[in-house]
């Protein structure tokens, strides 16, 4: 498929319903509100198309956006096109979801989550949490660097409840999913997690919460779930 038979396919595909859903999780106005689902198809034809998944993304349209992050090549990005890709995303559908999934599976991650999480910029900090919470989901625990991911712990304890809004929710998420990674930290990230208490984000006008690091850990625990791994970062 090529651009414009995509932008058509997503155009027809947008609902009020789903549109009135995103703006109260905060999505700019640029989109049709696609649901994630019926994007399904065109990922699963078009996975990896790494062009087109470029052209999607520099059309500002959310959905196509995050259809983009979704049939992106991971090994193909540039640390610049990440950069593009995180500084233009406009919610955090995309820049915790379709950008920071790529980000997960690159192999710069590490390099260029260290550096954005020290970023004077929202969109990267918040960006770079989400691709690490990822990042843990989908590397090997012997291919993580563990004591790295282990100090972060105490930056977010002194930093959370001071964070930007979306940077508390991914820093939390980040506990999380270190706790749920690696069974040797998952005792430490349910301690902090009390420290820490509930941590306060404007969720947009939605039900929605913000997990509570214990009980979520603590249901992964009861799953069987601690260390476990997935293929991919992206769904």
């Amino acid at each position: 498929m090529n651009l414009n038979e995509v932008m058509d396919y997503l155009e027809n595909k947008g609902s009020e319903q789903t549109r009135k859903v995103f703006r109260n999780h905060g999505a700019p106005d640029n989109f049709f509100g696609v649901k994630v689902g019926d994007m399904k198809p065109i990922q699963k034809k078009e996975k990896n198309n790494h062009a087109l998944a470029t052209a999607l993304y520099a059309t500002g349209n959310s959905d196509a956006q995050y259809l983009a992050g979704l049939i992106a090549d991971s090994q193909a990005f540039t640390k610049e096109q990440f950069t593009t890709w995180a500084t233009e995303a406009r919610w955090y559908m995309i820049s915790e979801y379709a950008v920071a999934w790529n980000l997960a599976e690159s192999p710069l991650c590490m390099e260029i989550c260290k550096e954005w999480i020290d970023s004077s910029n929202e969109n990267l900090q918040e960006c770079a949490w989400a691709a690490l919470g990822c990042h843990l989901g989908v590397t090997a625990n012997d291919a993580l660097d563990v004591d790295y991911l282990q100090s972060l712990l105490v930056r977010i304890e002194k930093e959370i409840h001071s964070a930007a809004n979306r940077v508390k929710y991914c820093m939390n998420g980040f506990v999380i999913a270190l706790g749920g990674a690696i069974p040797e930290l998952t005792e430490e990230c349910k301690a902090l997690g009390d420290r820490i208490g509930k941590v306060e984000v404007f969720m947009g006008e939605t039900s929605c919460k913000v997990p509570v690091i214990r009980p979520y850990i603590e249901k992964m625990e009861d799953k069987g779930r601690i260390g476990k791994k997935k293929k991919t970062a992206k769904c």
